[in-house]
């Protein structure tokens, strides 16, 4: 009880630090604060009036005075965060509403009380508290509050205004597109036999499986982009590995791996990493800038993590291998079956993951090509399985509202960003990746003027490095946490996870600055 007071009280904090600051800048905004209403939302980083030779903490004071509304977003932001690293405590908490809602409900029964006919009542206590452990809606849900007050403050056309034309939800409607082809089965099989020639050679043990998922999968980010990447080697974790019920300690040690590898494993080419994406074209670089100061090092990289991390958890594999053949138990929202497939449909997959990649910034054309692959599986369903929306719309959730809050995080980031030097930087990008997704980091480095071609590396070199230490670090990781969460008694911790992630972070680091 004293852990669920615990909770409780938490999210009390939460809350009342949102009222907080929204009264605190209620006051401020009344004493005579700077009005903005002219000067579009939110306001244009060149509009701030910073003081000449001033240090970090100067500017952020000054311009949370010049724009008070900044402290509030940023606040609702932070509280978006913590909730994050409270999913796991909610999702118990849920578990403990739901089994004593059931214990009532057979006590009721047996004193013959029960419902006839119909639906069985459900806590609605139970059903909330699980619905606010869901880490995919969590963004999602403080996006309420932040349009609430924008609402107050500057009026509701300033906050249709912004969610409609000053956010570019192009991302996240991509990674819902991308996830739900690359989780079909003609898709999941070309990558299992590819990945199955590199485990063969092991012996087709879990271990050889881990090993070929971990260190292939992400090096095909770079051609079928991350969020495919991840999809997909989560998919073949949770049926080659995760099944065969490895220990707690694995299960972190791999869900972190994996996030930092698919992180670097886009670094190859110019086009299939988000934060790449993100300054590739104003920064011109191409595919033979990024394997010549990126690609080669992250491959280096992730090889090097993965026989790292193989080498000092191998007792924990022997252990596991005898429990359960593997591919025997079928996750349930995949059942992998025998039947074979025909040639022409495995290329037309591709054709619809091809054009999905190419037409990346143009939703109208993705999108339009995503409906006609609905067409073409309906009408091929014999050699399909059930396209399941959920976990990726559920993510491209996750992804919008993280858009929404971080567009109003510029006013900090960027003179954090400006007044550091290239190692300061490359560090900073990557604790600050850790709060703020990675592409957003990049992209707001972009509208830094003067940026060096060392400062550029820097903060790109960073931001990769740090895309596997938080779930919200890099775009793909919803989307892997959504498919392993199940095999995490409580949902998966972000402490745990950082730990997992934070020696592959490293070696990358180092890797990145030294050669």
């Amino acid at each position: 009880m004293a852990a669920m007071r615990s909770i409780k009280t938490l999210l009390s904090t939460l809350l009342a630090l949102t009222i907080f600051v929204g009264l605190g800048s209620s006051i401020v905004l009344a004493a005579g604060g700077e009005e903005h209403a002219d000067d579009g939302f939110p306001m244009p980083l060149e509009e701030y009036h910073d003081p000449v030779g001033a240090g970090i903490v100067d500017v952020l004071m000054s311009r949370a005075r010049e724009n008070p509304f900044n402290v509030i977003g940023t606040a609702m932001f932070l509280c978006a965060i913590i909730h994050t690293f409270l999913v796991g405590k909610i999702n118990h908490w849920a578990h403990h509403l739901k089994h004593e809602h059931e214990k009532k409900v057979a006590a009721s029964r047996a004193a013959g009380n029960g419902r006839k006919g119909g639906r069985e009542e459900v806590s609605f206590k139970a059903e909330m508290a699980h619905f606010l452990g869901e880490v995919e809606a969590v963004f999602g849900l403080w996006v309420l509050p932040l349009i609430l007050a924008i609402t107050f403050f500057e009026g509701f056309k300033v906050a249709e205004e912004y969610v409609a034309y000053d956010v570019n939800f192009t991302e996240p409607l991509f990674v819902v597109v991308i996830m739900t082809i690359a989780s079909t089965r003609p898709v999941l099989k070309m990558s299992e036999a590819c990945m199955g020639a590199v485990a063969r050679i092991g012996g087709g043990t879990p271990a050889a499986w881990w090993f070929s998922i971990l260190v292939i999968g992400p090096l095909l980010g770079s051609f079928i982009t991350e969020p495919a990447a991840m999809t997909i080697s989560a998919l073949l974790l949770a049926r080659k590995f995760y099944d065969v019920r490895p220990s707690n300690l694995l299960k972190y040690a791999t869900l972190g791996l994996l996030f930092v590898n698919i992180s670097i494993g886009g670094t190859l080419t110019h086009f299939a990493a988000p934060p790449v994406l993100m300054v590739a074209g104003r920064w011109q670089w191409d595919l033979s800038f990024m394997l010549a100061n990126f690609g080669w090092k992250a491959a280096i990289a992730i090889l090097g993590s993965t026989s790292l991390y193989f080498l000092a958890l191998r007792k924990h594999f022997k252990a596991m291998e005898p429990k359960v053949g593997v591919g025997e138990v079928r996750h349930p929202w995949q059942e992998v079956t025998d039947f074979p497939i025909p040639r022409w449909i495995y290329v037309s997959h591709l054709l619809f993951l091809g054009w999905t990649v190419l037409t990346a910034h143009y939703p109208a054309l993705f999108i339009g090509g995503f409906l006609f692959f609905i067409a073409f599986a309906q009408a091929t369903y014999h050699h399909q399985e059930d396209i399941r929306l959920r976990p990726a719309l559920l993510v491209g959730f996750f992804l919008a509202g993280l858009v929404i809050h971080g567009n109003l995080q510029q006013w900090w980031i960027q003179p954090v960003l400006s007044a550091l030097d290239p190692l300061p930087l490359m560090l900073g990008a990557m604790v600050l990746t850790a709060f703020n997704d990675n592409a957003a980091i990049t992209y707001l480095a972009t509208l830094v003027p003067g940026f060096t071609p060392e400062l550029k590396y820097a903060v790109v070199a960073g931001a990769v490095a740090g895309g596997g230490l938080t779930v919200i670090a890099n775009a793909p990781n919803p989307a892997g946490q959504s498919i392993l969460s199940r095999f995490f008694d409580g949902g998966v911790s972000p402490l745990y996870l950082f730990y997992g992630a934070a020696i592959p972070t490293v070696i990358v680091g180092v890797l990145f600055w030294v050669l």
